[in-house]
């Protein structure tokens, strides 16, 4: 496994050794001591899965302490635009974003540390999202940034997306109060 640090301290892109013959395709999709070597030490208790068409936008997602989640996310049906945005306060990068494209075809996977919101737009139909979580999921806990906040300013490359109720009432981030500090 290749282990691709990003700009914005603590994600990472984790791109698998995949094994190609006339049979398919191998790889690994974790290993617990390869992450720890590579710094990332997430004791991942959960693992949930999504199916979504083509313009479902999921986000931006997040649960507060004590029950803040770190993700392990990729996809393995179809494709994303995956976004983490940093909310620690006192980061250098905080408000600001990263995102990539996942899909079935590339097999990449992206690391989200706690501190992060996270989302995701759907490319194709059919795409199936899978991730680990570092906690265990907690609704009272559970909080979100509105998707199209303009200072936040993400590109989503859609204007009118899907989207559940609670994602078109979540909070804009100049009046979110991050509990995250870095």
């Amino acid at each position: 496994m290749n282990f691709e640090k990003k700009s914005i301290s603590g994600l990472c892109v984790i791109t698998p050794r995949v094994f190609d013959d006339p049979r398919g395709y191998f790889f690994e999709s974790y290993s617990k001591k390869s992450f720890i070597e590579a710094g990332i030490t997430d004791d991942f208790v959960q693992s949930n899965q999504s199916l979504s068409q083509k313009g479902v936008l999921r986000g931006l997602h997040f649960q507060t302490p004590p029950h803040a989640q770190s993700k392990l996310v990729r996809v393995i049906q179809g494709s994303v635009l995956d976004v983490a945005v940093d909310v620690r306060k006192n980061s250098l990068t905080y408000g600001q974003h990263f995102s990539i494209v996942l899909s079935a075809e590339n097999k990449k996977m992206f690391y989200v540390p706690i501190g992060f919101a996270h989302g995701f737009l759907t490319l194709e139909d059919h795409t199936i999202f899978s991730y680990k979580c570092g906690n265990y999921y907690n609704k009272v806990s559970e909080q979100g940034i509105l998707w199209n906040d303009t200072t936040l300013n993400i590109d989503w490359g859609i204007i009118d997306p899907i989207l559940s109720e609670k994602d078109m009432v979540n909070s804009t981030f100049n009046d979110f109060d991050s509990p995250f500090i870095y």
